[in-house]
């Protein structure tokens, strides 16, 4: 069995703490981080090295985004796309040696997209809904069994928000972002498996937004996925999200996923 786990940490500095007891209590074989916040040179390596993640891929910058894939499995680093065609740093390609040897693990960040959906009036839309475009040319390509995860930054289905009208014409659940989606989704037959394992309408939110208190008002979206190649997919065994995360101090508004398979 090999576990894979991804998470947005909204900086990997100021929440190692939160990283530390989430690998010591969980203990997934590879985490996937995102929005790691730091340049590459200011990875917390040590932490990471002290609990056996002693194979790392970190591709950073100064302050903003930035993805990092940690492992206890042997791995090498396969690629770095620049899907914005902005030099960002959002997504890391590895391939696992080790256990489950042949899966390749892509790692994405995939921008939020602003406030207003209307690429014409927000450049940050219309780079959001490029980057989806080049994924799914890139994904059109894919010929070898792959997991895709990380923040998607979209809800596609009307249950992964908490209000399904109220946010029709909000930013991560537009039906122009979700037809995007849905383009990449098809060009590899990708199977989500956040909702193979727990099917809708149940409720699989991973992100809740710092404004609004989140226990009491439960304003959550579905923004974080874990999605496979065919194949890999029919070899998941099981699949969770860590919501106790969010009730720790100053958690990450995302909430970690794990997926079990059979390899």
């Amino acid at each position: 069995m090999v576990s894979i786990a991804t998470w947005n940490i909204n900086s990997v500095r100021l929440r190692i703490d939160q990283v530390e007891r989430f690998l010591s209590e969980q203990a997934p074989d590879v985490l996937c981080l995102q929005e790691i916040k730091c340049a590459e040179h200011l990875f917390p390596h040590e932490m990471f090295e002290r609990l056996g993640y002693v194979h790392r891929a970190v591709h950073g910058q100064k302050g903003y985004h930035g993805v990092a894939t940690v492992s206890r499995i042997p791995l090498r680093e396969l690629t770095r796309n620049d899907w914005q065609a902005n030099g960002e740093a959002r997504h890391v390609g590895v391939e696992l040696l080790g256990p489950g040897q042949g899966m390749v693990l892509e790692n994405v960040y995939i921008p939020a997209g602003g406030d207003v959906p209307d690429r014409e009036v927000n450049a940050k839309f219309a780079q959001k809904l490029d980057f989806l475009e080049r994924m799914a040319n890139w994904a059109d390509k894919l010929d070898r069994p792959t997991l895709l995860v990380g923040d998607f930054n979209i809800a596609p289905l009307e249950c992964d928000v908490y209000d399904h009208k109220a946010l029709l014409k909000v930013v991560s659940h537009t039906a122009i972002e979700i037809e995007a989606l849905y383009r990449l989704r098809d060009a590899h037959g990708w199977v989500d498996l956040g909702r193979k394992h727990i099917p809708a309408p149940e409720r699989n939110w991973t992100w809740w937004s710092y404004r609004t208190f989140w226990q009491e008002k439960d304003r959550g979206r579905r923004l974080d996925h874990m999605w496979a190649s065919p194949d890999l997919a029919a070899q998941s065994s099981a699949h969770r999200f860590v919501e106790e995360t969010r009730r720790w101090d100053q958690p990450s508004d995302h909430v970690p996923l794990i997926t079990e398979f059979d390899l």
